[in-house]
């Protein structure tokens, strides 16, 4: 499932594409015609993401409301001078349509058309998102403090903090030396705070780079080509077919199983946990 770096550029990527001005929706598939009918024609005002959830505000206080689930996508394409319309390849719930470019969304888990009060609704029920400037930290601390499950799996609720998933939390929680297994209630406020503040250098890079980093070469480097605007000419090149190729793959802990780990030696631990594997070390992860 696509972690919440992932939903932010996506936002960004549509509004360079479409923003301010009268947007073409169709259902090839025709499975959301009804919904395409009513975005056909407006005017696309914003994009933006809360966590894995998409909003995009249309005119008339309209709007599509796009959850990619495990296997959607979301591809921005521009369209070459004189090739016309695209043609559809596949199953498109979704279609928008510009002069310069095309987003075709395939295999959502959720596509549909919201009023206002049902995005306040949506957006009310997340937990805060630290890519969002509204962020309130102490709203995910508040409910991690109510819970005896393990702080790997309150990570994972979305309730708690929205946007991370699945390879965010194992490595943050390396990065910060937290016990994976440690109740949500055991945890100590400076160790919530650090692993916020974490968060909040790494999913940016994730947005600039369309790519999960955490390993601190690699780190330092993407910060590096964000501070001196280098990122800034690469990122409108992404178009989301696929993960960003600027860094070699590579991760402290996820999907290394039995591997040394990269910090202390020891061999690194599996285990399932909240319906995804859990990787983690058990010399390095000690900290309340």
């Amino acid at each position: 499932m696509p972690e919440g770096h992932t939903i932010h550029a996506l936002a960004q990527r549509l509004d360079r594409a479409f923003a301010g001005r009268p947007v073409r929706a169709s259902s090839p598939q025709g499975r959301f015609a009804g919904g395409a009918a009513l975005l056909d024609g407006r005017e696309l005002i914003a994009s933006q993401a809360h966590g894995k959830h998409l909003l995009c505000e249309f005119a008339g206080d309209t709007w599509l409301h796009v959850h990619l689930g495990l296997i959607g996508q979301f591809p921005v394409l521009p369209i070459p001078d004189g090739a016309g319309e695209l043609p559809v390849t596949g199953a498109v719930r979704l279609r928008l349509l510009s002069e310069g470019h095309v987003a075709d969304l395939r295999g959502p888990m959720t596509c549909a058309v919201r009023t206002p009060e049902e995005v306040e609704g949506i957006t009310a029920a997340l937990g805060p998102d630290p890519l969002r400037e509204d962020a309130d930290p102490s709203v995910g601390w508040q409910r991690l403090q109510r819970s005896g499950r393990p702080i790997a799996e309150l990570l994972m609720d979305q309730k708690v903090i929205a946007g991370v998933g699945n390879v965010y939390r194992c490595e943050v929680l390396l990065r910060r030396r937290v016990d994976p297994m440690r109740p949500g209630n055991q945890i100590r406020a400076s160790t919530w705070r650090s692993i916020w503040d974490d968060l909040v250098v790494l999913l940016p890079l994730g947005v600039a780079f369309n790519q999960i980093l955490t390993v601190d070469d690699q780190v330092e480097l993407a910060a590096a080509q964000v501070a001196s605007g280098e990122a800034a000419e690469y990122t409108p090149t992404l178009t989301g077919e696929g993960l960003g190729r600027r860094f070699e793959r590579r991760f402290f802990v996820y999907k290394r199983t039995g591997e040394p780990c990269l910090i202390c030696g020891s061999r690194v631990r599996a285990a399932p946990l909240a319906g995804r594997t859990l990787y983690w070390c058990g010399r390095c992860q000690r900290r309340r």
